[in-house]
């Protein structure tokens, strides 16, 4: 068997990336041809009268939103009071180091006697 890449190639599938994208709006009849696609990126809105195998301002719809995946999350807790389990943004993250760092330097002076 020869497996060789082939780029540039015909794709494999039929499947428009319009039936999957935010952007799009698809009218159906009843018959197989009678399909409708209209493609709300642009302004005013343009009709696409083929299937679509590749486009730069796709967006899937399947996949939740930002505020959707907010909405879903699990609001985790620790077994010690007044920590909270989870990711630390970038800010809380430094004002840890801060924290750490100058525990670590008041650990280290010496004592006057």
């Amino acid at each position: 068997m020869d497996f060789r890449k082939v780029y540039g190639g015909t794709p494999v599938g039929n499947q428009s990336r319009c039936d999957t994208c935010l952007n799009a709006t698809i009218v159906k009849g009843f018959g197989e041809s009678e399909k409708i696609t209209t493609c709300d990126l642009t302004y005013p809105s343009m009709r696409v009268p083929f299937p679509v195998c590749e486009c730069s301002g796709y967006t899937n719809r399947t996949l939740p939103s930002f505020a959707d995946m907010k909405e879903i999350a699990w609001y985790i807790r620790d077994k010690h009071a007044g920590r909270d389990a989870g990711f630390l943004t970038q800010n809380e993250i430094e004002v840890k180091k801060t924290v750490a760092t100058e525990k670590t330097t008041k650990n280290n002076v010496p004592r006057a006697l």
